[in-house]
């Protein structure tokens, strides 16, 4: 089990229910009942699935709250964000110098068939 905050949220991150919630949690707090409403499952099965983002720390619970609103935790996206950026940057950099590499090349031999 993972077990640094960034694990954690790339592991709740990974199923499509729990992305689809936390983007739709991006529009504003819900009940589980209204982010239950368009899937065909239990609100208990959505609720499941809201406790792996909570304990990743993606979303919180008002538990106080008679309707309990989950609430998304934008701030621990943030680790996400920059490690993907972090690595797209490297990625897109070393496409950038084969691109380089490969234009300084002389051009293939003519006559080559197809």
């Amino acid at each position: 089990m993972p077990t640094d905050q960034l694990s954690r949220a790339f592991a709740a991150l990974a199923d499509p229910t729990r992305r689809d919630l936390v983007a739709r949690l991006t529009l504003g707090d819900a009940t589980v009942g209204q982010l239950a409403a368009p899937y065909a499952m239990s609100l208990q099965a959505v609720s499941k699935h809201l406790t792996v983002l909570e304990k990743a720390g993606i979303v919180s619970r008002h538990h106080r709250a008679p309707r309990q609103p989950v609430h998304l935790e934008p701030t621990v996206l943030a680790p996400l964000t920059d490690w993907l950026e972090t690595h797209r940057r490297r990625a897109e950099e070393r496409y950038q110098r084969l691109e380089a590499v490969l234009a300084d090349m002389p051009d293939a031999p003519t006559g080559a068939t197809s």
